[in-house]
């Protein structure tokens, strides 16, 4: 920073040239489709469809409205543009506004620069400062956005006419920057009024002031679906001045699913345990979500967040933690009778609609019995599993849950040689008796939802048996 120009009169010495947000956007964006990389490093699944349009957006100049239900990562979008901003913007030391020093639209600003000229103080301010946001909610009020009167700055002996008793809200706050308001519909009609003149004519009005300041704002907003097209709280006029609207969605694919949610989970590995995790494991959990946003006991306007994954995937790694301890074992390998825990992660996540009270495990059980066997079908063929299905003829039992160790399923390989095989396409050849115990659960378990197993279930514990 001390290499950079302090004064007025070294910023022009240097040809710096100043640009409109929208402006500064849009070469940066050029640059980086240029070079083929991302707008952003942490978004997944968006590449064929929310990413174009958008790259559309920016390159339009447009402000932006993202349609979309909970957990579609639209926050996340609008904050990674910043991403696209020049790292370091000059500003007029000292200016509440972001004045450019070229052009400044403050009284404050205006009066130093015509006393002080090129001697004018300049400072630097760096992209992510250059970024606001408001989650929207019925009691925001114009002054939280737009500004108010300074009750302070009358008290010290300003006029109510000066210019200066004015504190700027928000908006003004964020000029020559990104601002973003969620949730748009939550708020009250009479405020959504107050941002019309910031999206078309550029300036704000403040009470009663001849105050024209014109702003160099980008505004993005979020919005859901059903908010938006069905209770109509978004007033027609401020639609229209949105340049682009586009639609996110969830992950259209488990593997999507699976990335983002290996992304996001909170790493739960601690000293002296590793935590592995296998990719049928993972497949399971995403297949849920999947299921669970075409179910028709799920409340689907109030969507399926990607988040549910996240947390689901972090509990089933938690219960396994919570089995490997009290079996004194060191790596730890979540299994299928580890997903009877995803019920108290997934319960609070959706809306189920049921007209008997305390069904809701049952709804999510039966989602998961569907999950597990959809991904069982992708990994194994049924109909090579016979050996193992004869190997129940009799009275063959084996037990399964929480409190069979991983030694007890590595045993079970000798009673029922068939199962190996299968055991080392799931396992890619690992040998470590957690790995295998956890591949064993997931063909019995295959097995029985595929109809060619019983099971008896109680609690944590199951027994698994031949048909006969």
């Amino acid at each position: 920073m001390s290499e950079r120009p302090t004064t007025l009169g070294e910023l022009r010495a240097t040809g710096w040239v100043s640009r409109s947000v929208k402006d500064e956007l849009r070469q940066n964006a050029i640059e980086r489709i240029k070079a083929g990389e991302p707008l952003f490093d942490s978004v997944l699944g968006y590449e064929d469809t929310v990413l174009p349009q958008l790259e559309n957006a920016i390159l339009a100049g447009h402000d932006v409205i993202f349609l979309g239900e909970r957990g579609q990562a639209k926050t996340r979008m609008i904050r990674s543009l910043t991403d696209l901003l020049d790292e370091w913007m000059p500003i007029v030391a000292g200016s509440e506004i972001n004045d450019d020093p070229y052009g400044p639209v403050s009284k404050p600003a205006r009066d130093l620069v015509a006393e002080m000229g090129d001697a004018t103080p300049i400072s630097w301010v760096h992209r992510d400062e250059r970024y606001g946001e408001k989650l929207a909610t019925p009691d925001t009020s114009i002054a939280d956005l737009i500004g108010e009167v300074d009750p302070i700055k009358i008290a010290e002996g300003r006029h109510l006419s000066n210019e200066e008793t004015i504190h700027f809200g928000l908006v003004p706050r964020t000029n020559r920057g990104i601002f973003a308001i969620n949730e748009l519909p939550d708020l009250a009609e009479r405020i959504q009024v107050g941002l019309l003149n910031v999206l078309e004519e550029r300036d704000v009005q403040i009470r009663g002031f001849k105050l024209r300041l014109p702003l160099d704002v980008l505004l993005f907003a979020s919005a859901n679906p059903d908010d938006y097209t069905n209770r109509g709280r978004l007033i027609t006029p401020l639609k229209d001045r949105f340049g682009s609207q586009i639609r996110t969605h969830y992950p259209l694919t488990v593997a999507t699913e699976v990335t983002i949610a290996l992304q996001e989970a909170r790493d739960l590995e601690v000293p002296g345990l590793e935590v592995r995790l296998p990719a049928y494991m993972t497949e399971i959990v995403a297949e849920f979500s999947q299921l669970a946003r075409r179910s028709p006991h799920i409340n689907q306007r109030s969507g399926v967040s990607v988040r549910l994954t996240v947390s689901n995937l972090e509990t089933l790694q938690a219960n396994a933690m919570r089995r490997a301890l009290q079996h004194g074992e060191t790596i730890v390998v979540p299994r299928v009778s580890d997903l009877d825990a995803l019920a108290a992660s997934t319960i609070g996540k959706v809306e189920i609609e049921t007209i008997e009270e305390g069904r809701e495990g049952l709804v999510v059980e039966q989602i998961l019995k569907a999950a597990v066997l959809g991904v069982f079908r992708e990994h194994i063929a049924i109909e090579n599993l016979r050996e193992v299905v004869d190997s129940f003829d009799g009275d063959r039992l084996v037990n399964a849950g929480e409190d069979v160790s991983s030694a007890d399923y590595v045993a079970l390989l000798a009673d029922i040689p068939a199962l190996a095989p299968h055991l080392t396409a799931l396992t890619g050849g690992d040998t470590t008796p957690e790995v295998v115990a956890s591949a064993v659960e997931f063909v019995l378990e295959g097995l029985h939802l595929s109809k060619r197993l019983n099971k008896d279930a109680v609690g944590a514990r199951a027994q698994y048996r031949g048909r006969g």
